[in-house]
Parts: C-alpha cells; sequence; structure tokens
C-alpha cells in the first residue's frame, strides 16, 4: 500500500520527460526522410556555393548587387562548364543505343587492329586475335560472344541513362547554387550559428567553419579543376589527330583525374592508334603532348590542393581518395571535409593552441573563407 503511491509519483515526471523526446526523436525522423531523396543535390548546391562564396563576395564589393552576382556566377558556370560537360555526355550517351544495337545484329563496323596491340606483353596477341575476328566478320563475333556483348550492351545502356540523370542534376544544382549565392550572408551566419552552438563558442565555430570553407574549395581546385585541365590538354590532342571517339576518350579522361587514377589507361590506346594509323612524326609529337597532358597534375596538384590550409595536402588526397571509394563523386568532398576537420580536432587533442587562446582563427583559413 505505501510503494503504490511513490510509484504513481515517479511514473508522471518520466511520461514528461520522455514524450518531448520521442516528439523530438520523431520530428528530427520524419525531417530526415523528407529530405534524404535531395541530399545528394543539396550536397553539390552547398558545395558550389561555398566554391564561388569568395568571387561573389568580390563582385558585391565592386558596386553589383548579390542577386546580380548571382546571376552572373551561375552563367558562367552554364558556359564554362555545364554547356561543355553536356555536349560531352549527351553526345556519348546519344551513340550508345545506336552502338549497342549495332553489337546486336552484327551490323557495327569496327576499324581494324593496330598492329602495334601484338607488341604489348601478356594480353597484346590474344586481344589481337579477338579484334582482327569482330573487323572480319562481326556477325559471326556477335553470336559467339552473344552474352557477354548483352552484358555489356546492358551495362552501356544503364550508363548512358546515368548520364542524362547527372546532366539534369547538375543543372538543378547550379540553379539552386544561384539562390543560395544570393542569400550566402545568412546562409552562412546560420552555419556558423550551428557551429558555434556544437562546439561550444563563437571562435571554435568560425574556425571550423573556415576549415571546412577552405577544404572545400581547396578540392574544387586541386582536384576538380585539375582534372579538367588535364583532360581539356588530353582532348586537344584526341581531337588534333583525330582519335576516333575522341569526346568519349576526352570525358574518360575528365573522370579518371577526378577519381585520381592515371589517365594513362585511356591516352595509352589512344597513343598505340596514332602509331598504327599516322606518320612516326605526327604519332611522336602526339606522344609527347599525350605525356605532357598525363603529367600536368603532378605539377598543378601541389600548388592548388591545400594551398592556404592548415591541413596538410595528403590529408585532402587520402580523404579524396577514401571519400570516392565510400560514397562515390560527392564523397571528394565528404571524405576531404571529415579527415580535414578530424585532422584539427586530433591536433588540438595533442595540445594545439585552441581559437579562444589564440584569440582568433588561424589567419590564412579565415580570410581565405571570408574573401
Amino acid at each position: 500500500m505505501i510503494d503504490k503511491p511513490a510509484t504513481k509519483l515517479t511514473i508522471g515526471p518520466l511520461v514528461e520527460l520522455l514524450l518531448p523526446l520521442l516528439l523530438l526523436g520523431l520530428l528530427i525522423a520524419t525531417c530526415i526522410q523528407l529530405l534524404l531523396p535531395f541530399v545528394g543535390l543539396l550536397l553539390w548546391t552547398v558545395i558550389l556555393a561555398v566554391c564561388f562564396y569568395p568571387l561573389h563576395k568580390k563582385l558585391v564589393r565592386k558596386g553589383i548587387s548579390n542577386r546580380l552576382s548571382a546571376i552572373l556566377i551561375g552563367a558562367g558556370l552554364v558556359a564554362l562548364i555545364l554547356i561543355p560537360t553536356a555536349i560531352a555526355a549527351i553526345s556519348a550517351a546519344s551513340s550508345a543505343p545506336a552502338f549497342v544495337e549495332g553489337l546486336k545484329t552484327g551490323k557495327q563496323q569496327i576499324p581494324a587492329p593496330p598492329a602495334a596491340l601484338l607488341d604489348v606483353p601478356v594480353v597484346g596477341a590474344k586481344a589481337h586475335g579477338v579484334w582482327a575476328q569482330a573487323y572480319e566478320n562481326m556477325p559471326a563475333f556477335s553470336q559467339k560472344f552473344a552474352p557477354q556483348l548483352a552484358s555489356f550492351s546492358s551495362w552501356l545502356l544503364k550508363q548512358a541513362g546515368g548520364m542524362f540523370g547527372a546532366i539534369l542534376a547538375l543543372v538543378l544544382a547550379v540553379i539552386l547554387a544561384e539562390i543560395m549565392i544570393a542569400y550566402a550572408d545568412s546562409a552562412r551566419a546560420f552555419a556558423s550559428s550551428v557551429l558555434a552552438r556544437i562546439t561550444g563558442s563563437r571562435a571554435r565555430g568560425e574556425h571550423y567553419m573556415s576549415v571546412i570553407g577552405a577544404t572545400i574549395r581547396s578540392v574544387a581546385n586541386g582536384v576538380i579543376g585539375v582534372a579538367f585541365v588535364q583532360a581539356l590538354l588530353c582532348g586537344i590532342g584526341f581531337f588534333v589527330v583525330g582519335v576516333p571517339g575522341a569526346g568519349l576518350f576526352s570525358l574518360a579522361a575528365m573522370v579518371l583525374g577526378v577519381l585520381q587514377i592515371p589517365v594513362v589507361i585511356v591516352t595509352i590506346p589512344a597513343i598505340i592508334w596514332a602509331f598504327s594509323v599516322k606518320t612516326t612524326t605526327v604519332a611522336i609529337i602526339f606522344l609527347i603532348w599525350e605525356v605532357i597532358a598525363g603529367l600536368s597534375d603532378a605539377a598543378l596538384k601541389p600548388l592548388l590542393i591545400g594551398h592556404g590550409l592548415e591541413v596538410p595536402m595528403p590529408v585532402i588526397l587520402l580523404g579524396v581518395i577514401g571519400g570516392v571509394i565510400a560514397y562515390g563523386l560527392v564523397g571528394l568532398f565528404i571524405g576531404a571535409v571529415v579527415l580535414a576537420v578530424g585532422y584539427v580536432l586530433f591536433r588540438e587533442w595533442l595540445g594545439q593552441p585552441t581559437p579562444e587562446q589564440r584569440g582568433k582563427p588561424k589567419l590564412k583559413v579565415a580570410s581565405t573563407a571570408a574573401e
């Protein structure tokens, strides 16, 4: 009889404590569920906005309004990045169905195999034999390798459809990035307040905000920018020499550069083709050009990745490679940001001075993010 009133007294406060927490958890879970389909798009929007925020501030300081600055940046993105990428991707994707149909019916014509392919160690002779069989009698080749061609055709069509989806997502990301740039100051203040709340101080929040912004821009310049320049140089050689499928080779070089894979995988077949079809002088010039283009990233990356950051370049590169393996293309930035923040936290745990002890965040990073 004595224990019952005590039990009643404890249940009420417990329910009052747990019920708001349950409702809060339900609200958070519902919000996450609603935003989950748009996570990739929102991430690319934030990445584009962060990358071009310094340019936006420079335009505003010259007297241009926030809205006009955002429109100019969006137009520049469309002209310099979106249109060339869309043309290359749509051209490659639109030719895939006809190529697949030609493989299935045996009507697809392919060029003769280059004689230099026989000199490739281990796989050269076998690859030359298969290529020659497809060149001499494509219908018989299609019948013999029907299962493999069907699997390859299905994969190729899937990739072609994915290209169209990626272009549409990129268009939406550019539009949303324009809107976010127009309200960049409010968005940055909100993000800074959230980080200040999480870290416990305004100085520390601003410090990590600067690290995140500078890391994103470093990856964009040092990985995507370098890959674009490298693919452009390789593509110039492909188009000038007249390599078949030059657009596809250029797009493949861009993808390999972003994924931190040597573009030699793309350039070697083109060089073999050049030596088998073109004159020796043209082939040698093409070889030298492609070697320079393939090694251009080695000179550009140290200048662009980690420049002005307190995070070393190897940490950024490890984050880029690990992020791509774990999360795909957007993992370029996720991995680099996570490792950069983790590296800063680890240094502070080892006894490095905190933002409060320094009085302000590191000058280079802070100035980079505030530009």
